[in-house]
Order: structure tokens, then sequence, then C-alpha cells
């Protein structure tokens, strides 16, 4: 089927149905272009909270609905493909935490949202890219603090703020594909270009980079910013998203490498299917559920 008939498909559907389409910065461009919102996850969080719809299609990976399901128990959450995992999510259980927990009693455990919904439901916090630091900095400096499943993310937190913490040695695969002298030849290539990198890779390309945000930082900065050439130092959708933004600014993959092959697993037929069955849909015992929804809803009161 022709894509124009898929999407034109999808978009009566979506209304017939009463559904909602979220989708990820990383997703391919053809499932940004039909979103009816945008964004990372701290973003889609929110969002998946306030929003009236009683089915909302989630194209990105399974943390990210189970999240999405968690804030919105009274909902129908769909994952276009449920295979969509994240391999960093899947670096820690709930075992392995309990684990570490009882080794270190009295610690604030810090998760990145990049997380089961399990290993939150045992979490004091959850933390996104966008607002690690805020969460951080906010506890006590008397309180070890055990901080997964991202160590690189972790290691740029203690860097920034100077604050110990017992890393999980969790990362994303993706963002690991980033090599530094691809930085420097794009360099040479663009002079001038600004680059900006994710905190999930690791401190050989954080020490190449301009400036390290997380993607709704980068959409902040790139709009305020005088430069009109910027290296993009994280997944590869993530330039799209800018391109469409600031069509007036150039913006360079740092790596063609670094494509994150579960973001790419959603498909407008797979959304067209998940409309038309209404699933697959995506479900978090109310246990684990009630457990986790605290940490979240903490996430969220720092934005």
């Amino acid at each position: 089927m022709p894509a124009s008939e898929l999407i034109e498909k999808i978009l009566r559907m979506k209304e017939e149905k009463g559904a909602v389409i979220l989708a990820h910065n990383y997703q391919p461009p053809e499932i940004q272009d039909i979103a009816d919102h945008l964004g990372d996850s701290l973003d889609l969080s929110r969002l998946a909270a306030t929003l009236e719809e009683e089915i909302i299609i989630f194209c990105g990976v399974h943390f990210m609905a189970e999240t999405a399901a968690i804030l919105s128990p009274d909902k129908k959450v769909l994952l276009p493909d449920p295979e969509a995992g994240c391999p960093m999510a899947d670096m820690i259980d709930a075992a392995q935490l309990r684990k570490l927990q009882e080794k270190h009693p009295g610690a604030v455990t810090v998760m990145y949202v990049n997380s089961t919904a399990e290993v939150k439901a045992l979490t004091d916090i959850c933390c996104t890219s966008a607002n690690a630091l805020a969460v951080v900095d906010s506890i006590p400096e008397d309180k070890k603090i055990i901080f997964g499943p991202d160590q690189y993310l972790g290691g740029w937190i203690s860097l920034q703020i100077d604050r110990g913490m017992i890393l999980w040695d969790g990362f994303c695969p993706s963002h690991q594909k980033i090599m530094p002298e691809e930085i420097q030849a794009l360099r040479e290539q663009h002079p001038g270009a600004v680059v900006m990198v994710h905190p999930e890779v690791n401190p050989s390309i954080e020490a190449e980079a301009d400036i390290t945000l997380g993607t709704g930082s980068m959409i902040k900065f790139a709009g305020e910013s005088d430069a009109t050439t910027f290296i993009v130092g994280t997944e590869v959708g993530m330039c799209y998203r800018l391109e469409k933004l600031y069509p007036e600014k150039t913006f360079i993959p740092a790596s063609p490498n670094a494509i994150c092959p579960n973001m790419k697993k959603i498909s407008l037929e797979k959304i067209l299917a998940s409309l038309e069955n209404l699933g697959p849909v995506i479900t978090v015992p109310e246990e684990t559920a009630d457990a986790a929804r605290s940490a979240i809803e903490r996430m969220i009161e720092f934005g």
C-alpha cells in the first residue's frame, strides 16, 4: 500500500477511534510527520498523564509505553511493535537492583527513565537526561546515591555537580557507535559548527563536544543559538526533528551509525494495524504500577 494511502487511513481511523499518536524524537521521519505530539521521554511522560484521548498510540520503545500505561491506568496504551525494546533498560533487572540496594542500605535510588517497570517499582525517583542534574542535586549530601542503568549519564552528572554515586554499568549501544574521529573529521569539514552531544555518549565523545544536552534541550539550544551548523551527537532521527523545526539551519549526524534499531521498528503499517486491532496493549501489573508511579511522578515534578 502506498505511504500516502497508509497515512490517509491512519489519520481517518485515529479520528474515528479517538486515538492520539505520540512519537519520540528518534522515530523515523514518516512517523514523526504523522504524530500528534513529538518529544523526549519527559515530554511524552507528561503528555500521557494529561491527554483526553482514551487510546494512546505510543511510537517509541517498550519502557516508554510502560511509563505511559503506569501514569494513565484508565487509558489503552498501544505499542505498534511490542518487540521494540531498549537494550539499556534490559541491562538491569529488579533482582540485580535489589541486591545492590541491600549492599548499600539507606542509599537513595535514582533510575533513568530508560528502565523497566519492575526496576522503577524499586526506585525512589526516576529522571530523564533533561532533569537528571536537578534530581541528583536535590538529594541531601549525606545520602548515598545508586544511579542506573546508564553509567555514562551518571558519570556526567557526577562531574557536573561533584557528587559521587554508585553507578550501574549499563549503557546505550547506539550512542557508543559514535567515534571521536568522526566528530574531528566533521569539524574539519564544517568549521564553526557547534558540536552538541547527548549525555549517554562516553567521555571520549563528550570531550569533543561544545555542549552536552538531552534531546529536549538540544531543540531549545539550536533555536536560541546564533550558530547555523550543528554536529548532533545522538541518534540520527534527532536531526530530522531539528531540520523540521529550523529549516534555515544545518544539522549533521555525528555518526551515521548512531541508529537505534528498536526505535526504527515502528512503521506506518504497524500503526495502522494497531488502530484496526486496538493492540498490542501494554499493561503493567497493578502492584508494580502502583509502586513505580510515585518515582515517575516525582520525576515529572522536576520538569
